[in-house]
């Protein structure tokens, strides 16, 4: 006759079972929605390039990006607390699994070099300038960002100037006041300079 200890152990035995073979399952689950996203971010690849990797400064690469930041970018265009003409419209269809889908193909994507040629001398001050506005707090050393903060090394010239104009100039709002507060004294030389040391981080 089967004691209830017995009975137990083998309940016990039969629930880890289950629980294990629920971890084993999650990388497959994620591979699924990397493979997911790569079929949904095909029109992507119009403005922000193959795999993310952009071909011109006035779209950002989004290959390498951190999938948190990219999830929260395209729910804020969706929902109106950033806007583009273009990217707007993109987002306004896409539902919360779409943008996860979206994320997750773009953060796992290689970044390629760009072909931009910065100034030696514009990239040693800037990267004094980085120091002094300690970006790399938010950042990390070598820009390469963390949760919802961005991933910067090696993006677009012209898009980080941009960006580092509309935070300063209150264009762009969509991060808690954060960048507004570090770019509000940042002179136009100031910018150009961050961009270029930014720019040709890898």
């Amino acid at each position: 006759m089967v004691t209830r200890s017995k009975r137990l152990r083998v309940w016990l035995v039969y629930a880890l079972w289950i629980v294990v073979c629920v971890l084993l399952s999650l990388p497959s689950l994620s591979r699924a929605d990397v493979k997911a996203g790569a079929a949904k971010a095909a029109v992507c690849t119009t403005c922000h390039g193959l795999a993310g990797n952009s071909m011109t400064g006035e779209y950002p690469s989004l290959a390498g990006q951190t999938s948190r930041y990219l999830d929260l970018q395209l729910r804020d265009f969706k929902a109106g607390r950033r806007s583009d003409p273009r990217m707007s419209p993109m987002a306004a269809n896409l539902t919360p699994r779409d943008m996860r889908d979206l994320a997750d193909y773009f953060a796992a994507q290689k970044p390629v070099p760009t072909d931009f040629k910065a100034d030696a001398v514009k990239v040693e001050a800037g990267r004094k300038k980085s120091e002094e506005i300690l970006c790399a707090t938010c950042h990390l050393v070598g820009f390469s960002g963390q949760n919802e903060i961005p991933r910067v090394a090696g993006q677009q010239y012209p898009y980080i100037v941009k960006q580092l104009q509309d935070f300063r100039d209150k264009k762009r709002t969509n991060d808690a006041g954060n960048m507004t507060s570090v770019s509000k004294n940042l002179s136009d030389e100031d910018i150009e300079n961050l961009a270029n040391y930014i720019a040709n981080l890898q």
